[in-house]
């Protein structure tokens, strides 16, 4: 088959497009014909990406952990799917990414994608989306009626968030680039914040929630701007303080077929748009990565 591979340990110049091997499928696995695959901009420095859960060097590796695509095959002790599904979900961070045209993925980290969504669109979710499902709702326990300040609210990842929100009946506020205002607003934030002409702290009052994808300086001033017993929830690194009376939680998303369900769900009624920035076709993967990495808003995807 043919697949984007890297093959020492280094940037997005080191990925080839090349013939490759067909991935074996495992015990509890299906075999999926890739359409698109979503691509996380710093995956590459992932120690996942280089050695196998015992520290095995695992190189030539397969980048892209998000899949959409159709099930090709399925392996002794599957459930759930069939031959013919159209399935969204994650690669395991330990295995071959979906940058081929096929994959070999735990079912149990697959879903039925979207019957409304094209296969790009279902690809660009399960990173981004999980990631603001489980930040929200699992690790900051939103619930309707509450303000959440999402700061990098035009973002991938971001912009799902202030969606998620919003349809769960919560006040969103969001923060960032001022180029970013729009994506934000359109995607249900009732106001927004350009860090680059004023501090958050000073625009907005206290917030029960503050979900991070910046951060840095960001997500040090932000336990400020939380309510006494409030939650500070981030995706880059844990936070260096605690909000008064309330707590702060860090996370690394998880696979999860339910939760792959409801925003499958969300889609289908319209509560939930994919944000698609960019598709590239899959010999294009370097160009693929260094878009990201020049900012390009929304989900970069490969195309299969």
């Amino acid at each position: 088959m043919k697949a984007i591979r890297i093959h020492e340990e280094g940037g997005f110049e080191g990925l080839v497009f090349e013939e490759a091997p067909a991935p074996y499928s495992a015990t509890g696995d299906v075999l999926v014909k890739v359409r698109a695959a979503g691509l996380v901009p710093d995956e590459l420095s992932w120690p996942g990406t280089w050695v196998d859960r015992a520290g095995r060097d695992r190189t030539p590796s397969v980048p892209a952990h998000e899949v959409a695509g159709e099930v090709a095959e399925v392996r002794y002790g599957t459930t759930g799917l069939a031959v013919g599904d159209r399935v969204f979900g994650l690669t395991d961070w330990h295995r071959d990414g979906a940058a081929a045209e096929y994959v070999a993925v735990e079912a149990r980290n697959l879903a039925p994608m979207p019957r409304t969504a094209d296969f790009v669109q279902a690809a660009s979710l399960p990173v981004a989306g999980l990631t603001a499902y489980q930040g929200l709702f699992v690790h900051g326990g939103l619930e309707a009626g509450r303000t959440v300040l999402v700061h990098g609210g035009g973002g991938g990842t971001g912009a799902l968030a202030v969606q998620l929100a919003a349809q769960a009946g919560a006040r969103v506020i969001a923060t960032g680039r001022g180029r970013a205002a729009q994506v934000a607003r359109e995607c249900g934030a009732e106001d927004f914040v350009d860090l680059e002409e004023r501090a958050f702290e000073d625009a907005v009052g206290p917030v029960d929630l503050v979900f991070d994808t910046i951060g840095g300086d960001v997500l040090a001033r932000s336990a400020a701007a939380v309510a006494p017993g409030g939650v500070l929830v981030s995706i880059t690194a844990p936070p260096p303080v605690a909000p008064e009376g309330g707590r702060a939680a860090f996370f690394i998303v998880e696979p999860d077929r339910a939760q792959l369900a409801e925003l499958a769900r969300l889609v289908d009624e319209g509560l939930l748009r994919p944000q698609v920035g960019a598709v590239y076709p899959l010999a294009e993967a370097r160009e693929a990565f260094a878009a990201k990495q020049r900012g390009v808003p929304g989900k970069v995807v490969l195309e299969v």
